[in-house]
């Protein structure tokens, strides 16, 4: 099975790139991780613990917070760009930004690639592969909605961190893990992480 990049930026909600490691490690996917320098400082400021910035010991921190030892981790540091997801060579099954900041989107929509997470979205694009951008921001300016726009008409795909209540959540896990299992279903992956819609509403 092809890996799946999992691209972590510095947006609040941090849980989402956890909840969405966890299931990919848990089902024996092959995951490269690569966090943005900004997501670094933002794990701090959430309370959940120092990421460190050596690629080898953010492995060890990645399967510490998911509590998985299944699957195959690659991590690569944010300043890479010699990385083998920087290549189209490279061949993956996908990747997705979760959460994705607005200064990723913008720069992303604009070609630019500061980083690591930004060049390896670019090859996607580049090479037609799938894009699952998943923004955590709340308004949108018009430049974010331009920027987004952008994104989407080039191929990406955006799945706003947007939780659903009909699958009746009682935890903030399950919030989340709506969010986790929309993403996934863009890449034809069934997490069953939630119950899906059925249906049988009466309207009066």
């Amino acid at each position: 099975m092809l890996p799946i990049v999992l691209g972590i930026t510095g947006a609040s909600g941090q849980i989402y790139a956890v909840r969405a490691l966890k299931f990919l490690l848990a089902n024996d996917f092959g995951v490269e991780v690569v966090a943005s320098k900004a997501a670094i400082m933002v794990w701090q400021a959430e309370g959940i613990g120092k990421l460190p910035s050596q690629p080898q010991k953010q492995a060890e921190f990645w399967r510490e917070q998911c509590q998985e030892n299944g699957g195959k981790l690659n991590c690569h540091g944010w300043a890479d760009i010699g990385a083998t997801i920087a290549s189209g060579s490279f061949k993956t099954l996908g990747m997705v930004v979760i959460p994705c900041s607005m200064s990723t989107v913008g720069k992303i929509a604009h070609g630019l690639s500061s980083d690591l997470v930004e060049r390896a979205a670019d090859v996607h694009l580049k090479e037609g592969r799938k894009l699952v951008l998943v923004p955590r921001e709340t308004p949108f300016s018009l430049i974010h909605l331009r920027n987004l726009t952008l994104l989407a008409e080039a191929g990406a795909t955006i799945v706003p961190a947007i939780p659903a209540w009909y699958h009746n959540p009682q935890t903030i896990e399950d919030l989340v893990d709506f969010v986790v299992a929309r993403t996934f279903d863009q890449l034809d992956i069934d997490s069953q992480l939630i119950k899906r819609w059925g249906g049988g509403i009466d309207a009066d």
